[in-house]
């Protein structure tokens, strides 16, 4: 079945100090030919990740604009998020695709949630492979549907690439977050939209170095030695324990400093626990490394302590869609460390807003390059910072869906 989504209010107004003039009037503008439209968004859970955290704001804005829009989760039996998970990670590039059985509980699910779908839409967008094929099972209900994937689809499995790219091109149109995860062969017309972050969240509010202080410091944290932090999902491409080797080697020249490893377990990734546990096993018995989540009350005005505290955050993917993190360290005026894969490379400009990397090694060498220059850091931070602002932040991402449905509803 599908579940409503409980959002609350948000307006552009209050963005207006934060991003440029004319952004503002191009939104105003759009939005005057688009009011009394009815959007609804799907997507496969609202906790845990960075697609809910776009929604949670993205769908009050869409709704400040005057636009009646609506937000949906996926709520399936647990061998649809286990086949789901395969299909995630072999869109990524992973050798391991659904096997025929996969398919039909995939298939089946699907076709059960449709039926709690509805009508009255005029456009529906559906995020990421969990509810692909609603399109499918329903028609087009008379609206326009848009499929938008926030993954790094530039290497998927052959097999499951042919499998699904029949159900993708139901679709009027679809949107990746880069031009490079675009499917080889895809018929239907497509657009880029990066992600953003919303600078008004509890994640990304301002907080005062005290009150960072004393929120990490219900954790055990202090505030004087220096902080390594890396915020992601417990999940290999993440690689957490490429993570905790980099720091084993800063340790050996910083012998005071620690490091935070801070996830969510979302209700889409059974795979979860058992990286959370390996990821524990590998961090041993070292008292200096921390790994907490949700479930040790780890929320977002955690994580916004955790990131404000930090001296360096990483985000030391190997495979990434975008990386919201990256962008929400940046805003913080963090230097930040980041894997050179997938959108990291477009938030950050290597040595100008941050560090580019390819291995632990690596890592390692920028994070104790940070730690023993704090003031150039700071000012990489800063120029981070100024980057963000002109490219990350949500009012341009709602920009860019009002000009998509402009364009669409013709």
């Amino acid at each position: 079945m599908l579940q409503e989504v409980h959002v609350g209010h948000k307006a552009l107004a209050d963005y207006q100090s934060m991003v440029a003039r004319p952004l503002v009037e191009e939104i105003r503008d759009l939005a005057e030919g688009l009011k009394g439209l009815r959007v609804l968004h799907v997507n496969a859970t609202s906790f845990g990740g960075g697609v809910a955290e776009i929604l949670y704001t993205l769908v009050p804005l869409l709704r400040d604009a005057g636009i009646d829009t609506d937000w949906r989760v996926i709520m399936a039996a647990q061998e649809f998020y286990e086949a789901t998970k395969i299909m995630h990670n072999a869109l990524q590039g992973n050798p391991t695709s659904l096997n025929r059985a996969q398919q039909e509980i995939f298939e089946e699910q699907s076709r059960i949630t449709s039926e709690t779908l509805g009508s009255g839409f005029d456009f529906v967008f559906v995020h990421d492979p969990q509810p692909l094929l609603l399109r499918h099972f329903t028609g087009d209900l008379g609206a326009k549907w848009v499929w938008r994937c926030h993954i790094d689809t530039s290497s998927p499995h052959p097999d499951l690439a042919r499998y699904l790219l029949p159900f993708i091109e139901l679709y009027d149109t679809a949107i990746f977050s880069m031009e490079q995860y675009i499917f080889d062969g895809l018929k239907i017309p497509t657009r880029v939209f990066m992600p953003a972050i919303d600078p008004l969240s509890t994640k990304n509010m301002a907080l005062s170095p005290e009150d960072a202080d004393y929120v990490v410091s219900q954790f055990g944290v202090d505030p004087e030695p220096p902080l390594m932090l890396q915020v992601s999902r417990f999940d290999p491409w993440k690689d957490p324990l490429g993570v905790i080797d980099a720091y084993r080697m800063v340790k050996k020249e910083f012998a005071a400093v620690k490091l935070a490893l801070v996830g969510s377990m979302a209700t889409d990734d059974p795979e979860g626990w058992t990286f959370f546990t390996q990821t524990v096993e590998h961090a041993g018995d070292d008292s200096d490394v921390l790994i907490l989540s949700n479930l040790n009350n780890v929320g977002n005005l955690e994580v916004n302590a955790f990131q404000s505290r930090a001296d360096v955050v990483i985000q030391k993917s190997i495979k990434e869609g975008f990386g919201l993190t990256v962008s929400e360290a940046l805003w913080k005026v963090k230097p930040t460390v980041g894997g050179n894969v997938g959108g990291i490379p477009s938030q950050i400009q290597d040595g100008q807003t941050g560090f580019l990397v390819d291995s632990a090694d690596e890592c390692a060498e920028r994070c104790m390059w940070i730690l023993d220059h704090p003031a150039e850091a700071r000012a990489i931070g800063r120029a981070g910072k100024d980057y963000v602002r002109t490219h990350f932040l949500m009012p341009r991402l709602l920009r860019d869906y009002l000009r998509l449905l402009t364009d669409l509803k013709g």
